[in-house]
């Protein structure tokens, strides 16, 4: 677990750039949640469903393509991917390099501090989430 920050006021960008970790929560509200993602060559953050939760995706850094709700599309930095509460979604990084991004969850998704250095961990992980 990582301490979350205390600051109203970060330089995303340049965090969500420097991030390597799967999940990296760096803010929890009682209404909203700040999370960095990377997704390494290859890999995907997995389908799933949030129900009572949206969640925005911003692209900072590679290529991926994103699955919502049936509709599948390119994505690159400077895009958003939005996902409405009950939405089937999955992200998939399809370019070179690692695909890194900041998402935000409304209300809050994970367990405030979460921090998963992959995958693998964040899946055996997820019984502790959804809080």
């Amino acid at each position: 677990m990582m301490s979350e920050t205390d600051r109203l006021s970060l330089p995303v960008m340049k965090l969500a750039r420097e991030n390597d970790a799967f999940r990296k929560v760096v803010w929890t509200g009682d209404k909203t949640q700040l999370v960095l993602m990377a997704i390494p060559e290859g890999g995907e953050i997995g389908g799933e469903v949030h129900d009572g939760h949206d969640q925005l995706l911003y692209f900072v850094e590679g290529t991926g393509k994103a699955m919502i709700g049936g509709v599948e599309c390119e994505v690159a930095d400077g895009d958003v991917g939005i996902v409405p509460s009950g939405a089937y979604h999955n992200f998939r990084n399809t370019g070179v390099g690692m695909l890194k991004l900041f998402t935000t969850y409304s209300p809050p998704e994970h367990e405030p501090g979460t921090e998963h250095s992959t995958r693998r961990e964040a899946d055996m992980d997820s019984q502790s989430d959804g809080f």
